[in-house]
């Protein structure tokens, strides 16, 4: 297996994560009858952006393969980064 498939694959593994995150969230965030629900709604909007990034990124690497593979290494990662700091910033208002 290439590196880059490997990569790929570990970040599409991580994506199911995050998304089953975003829809967990969502479901709170109905369940809010307050101001609150307003602020949760747009970090989850802030998130489903963020989580339409990293996989755009990743469809990327599968249409251009190894060749694109330096190039767009860095991209998803730092996605990746972005994405999962942000679900743990959000998460972290849920639990309040």
């Amino acid at each position: 297996m290439s590196e880059a498939k490997a990569y790929r694959e570990k970040y599409e593994a991580k994506l199911d994560e995050w998304e089953a995150e975003i829809t967990k969230m969502k479901a709170k965030a109905r369940q809010e009858k307050s101001d609150a629900s307003i602020d949760l709604q747009h970090k989850i909007e802030d998130l489903e952006a963020k989580y339409t990034v990293l996989k755009k990124k990743l469809n990327e690497l599968s249409n251009h393969g190894n060749n694109a593979w330096d190039e767009l290494k860095s991209g998803i990662e730092e996605a990746g980064s972005d994405l999962s700091g942000s679900i743990k910033a959000a998460a972290h208002k849920f639990d309040k």
